[in-house]
Protein backbone atom coordinates (compact mmCIF):
# COMPACT_ATOMS: atom_id res chain seq x y z
CA UNK A 1 0.00 0.00 0.00
CA UNK A 2 1.38 3.40 -0.89
CA UNK A 3 2.16 5.96 1.77
CA UNK A 4 -0.01 9.02 2.40
CA UNK A 5 1.20 12.42 1.23
CA UNK A 6 3.49 14.47 3.47
CA UNK A 7 1.79 15.93 6.53
CA UNK A 8 2.52 19.49 5.38
CA UNK A 9 0.47 18.93 2.22
CA UNK A 10 -2.60 18.17 4.34
CA UNK A 11 -1.99 21.43 6.21
CA UNK A 12 -1.85 23.33 2.90
CA UNK A 13 -5.11 21.66 1.82
CA UNK A 14 -6.83 22.67 5.08
CA UNK A 15 -7.49 19.10 6.21
CA UNK A 16 -5.08 19.58 9.12
CA UNK A 17 -5.32 22.85 11.01
CA UNK A 18 -3.31 24.38 13.82
CA UNK A 19 -5.32 24.70 17.01
CA UNK A 20 -4.82 25.26 20.69
CA UNK A 21 -3.34 22.32 22.55
CA UNK A 22 -6.24 20.34 23.97
CA UNK A 23 -4.81 18.19 26.76
CA UNK A 24 -8.23 17.34 28.22
CA UNK A 25 -9.52 15.92 24.95
CA UNK A 26 -6.23 14.10 24.35
CA UNK A 27 -6.37 12.57 27.83
CA UNK A 28 -9.96 11.48 27.18
CA UNK A 29 -8.96 9.78 23.92
CA UNK A 30 -6.09 7.99 25.64
CA UNK A 31 -8.38 6.72 28.40
CA UNK A 32 -10.92 5.55 25.83
CA UNK A 33 -8.23 3.63 23.95
CA UNK A 34 -7.25 1.89 27.17
CA UNK A 35 -10.86 0.78 27.69
CA UNK A 36 -11.27 -0.32 24.08
CA UNK A 37 -7.95 -2.16 24.18
CA UNK A 38 -8.85 -3.95 27.41
CA UNK A 39 -12.25 -4.92 26.02
CA UNK A 40 -10.64 -6.19 22.84
CA UNK A 41 -8.13 -8.29 24.79
CA UNK A 42 -10.95 -9.77 26.89
CA UNK A 43 -12.95 -10.69 23.77
CA UNK A 44 -9.97 -12.33 22.14
CA UNK A 45 -9.06 -14.25 25.31
CA UNK A 46 -12.64 -15.46 25.84
CA UNK A 47 -13.74 -16.30 22.32
CA UNK A 48 -10.67 -15.93 20.15
CA UNK A 49 -10.60 -14.58 16.63
CA UNK A 50 -12.93 -16.21 14.15
CA UNK A 51 -14.87 -15.46 10.99
CA UNK A 52 -17.73 -13.97 13.03
CA UNK A 53 -15.66 -11.32 14.78
CA UNK A 54 -12.71 -10.69 12.45
CA UNK A 55 -14.19 -7.48 11.00
CA UNK A 56 -15.02 -5.99 14.41
CA UNK A 57 -11.55 -6.84 15.73
CA UNK A 58 -9.90 -5.18 12.73
CA UNK A 59 -12.08 -2.07 13.17
CA UNK A 60 -11.32 -1.92 16.91
CA UNK A 61 -7.57 -2.19 16.28
CA UNK A 62 -7.79 0.61 13.74
CA UNK A 63 -9.86 2.80 16.08
CA UNK A 64 -7.38 2.33 18.92
CA UNK A 65 -4.45 3.42 16.78
CA UNK A 66 -6.31 6.36 15.26
CA UNK A 67 -7.45 7.68 18.63
CA UNK A 68 -3.86 7.58 19.88
CA UNK A 69 -2.71 9.49 16.80
CA UNK A 70 -5.49 12.05 17.34
CA UNK A 71 -4.44 12.44 20.97
CA UNK A 72 -0.87 13.17 19.88
CA UNK A 73 -2.08 15.64 17.26
CA UNK A 74 -4.14 17.47 19.90
CA UNK A 75 -1.17 17.57 22.27
CA UNK A 76 0.92 19.05 19.46
CA UNK A 77 -1.72 21.65 18.54
CA UNK A 78 -3.29 20.09 15.44
CA UNK A 79 -6.79 19.00 14.49
CA UNK A 80 -8.12 17.29 11.38
CA UNK A 81 -11.48 17.24 9.66
CA UNK A 82 -13.10 16.50 6.34
CA UNK A 83 -12.39 14.15 3.51
CA UNK A 84 -8.97 12.46 3.81
CA UNK A 85 -8.73 13.34 7.53
CA UNK A 86 -7.81 9.78 8.49
CA UNK A 87 -5.15 9.64 5.79
CA UNK A 88 -3.80 12.99 7.00
CA UNK A 89 -3.66 11.74 10.58
CA UNK A 90 -1.73 8.65 9.48
CA UNK A 91 0.73 10.88 7.61
CA UNK A 92 1.61 12.51 10.95
CA UNK A 93 3.39 9.30 11.91
CA UNK A 94 6.12 10.10 9.35
CA UNK A 95 6.68 13.46 11.04
CA UNK A 96 7.02 11.58 14.34
CA UNK A 97 9.72 9.33 12.89
CA UNK A 98 7.77 6.10 12.38
CA UNK A 99 9.21 3.80 9.71
CA UNK A 100 7.49 3.65 6.33
CA UNK A 101 6.55 -0.01 6.81
CA UNK A 102 4.46 0.82 9.91
CA UNK A 103 2.84 3.81 8.23
CA UNK A 104 2.05 1.68 5.20
CA UNK A 105 0.51 -1.01 7.43
CA UNK A 106 -1.76 1.49 9.17
CA UNK A 107 -2.72 3.00 5.82
CA UNK A 108 -3.61 -0.51 4.61
CA UNK A 109 -5.66 -1.04 7.77
CA UNK A 110 -7.45 2.25 7.02
CA UNK A 111 -8.26 0.99 3.55
CA UNK A 112 -9.60 -2.33 4.88
CA UNK A 113 -11.60 -0.63 7.64
CA UNK A 114 -13.21 1.62 5.02
CA UNK A 115 -13.94 -1.44 2.88
CA UNK A 116 -15.69 -3.05 5.84
CA UNK A 117 -17.59 0.05 6.93
CA UNK A 118 -18.63 1.50 3.58
CA UNK A 119 -18.57 -1.37 1.09
CA UNK A 120 -19.51 -4.46 3.12
CA UNK A 121 -16.20 -6.27 2.71
CA UNK A 122 -15.71 -9.33 4.89
CA UNK A 123 -12.13 -9.98 5.98
CA UNK A 124 -11.05 -13.38 7.19
CA UNK A 125 -9.82 -14.28 10.65
CA UNK A 126 -6.32 -14.88 9.28
CA UNK A 127 -5.92 -11.17 8.52
CA UNK A 128 -7.29 -10.24 11.96
CA UNK A 129 -4.59 -12.36 13.60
Amino acid sequence: MKLPKNFEEYIKEGIIKKCSIDKNRADFLIEETKKTSNGLKERIEKIGINENNANSIIKDCYDIMMELIRAKLLLDGYNSSGQYAHEAEISYLKKLGFPDVEISFLNELRYFRNSITYYGKILNSEYAH
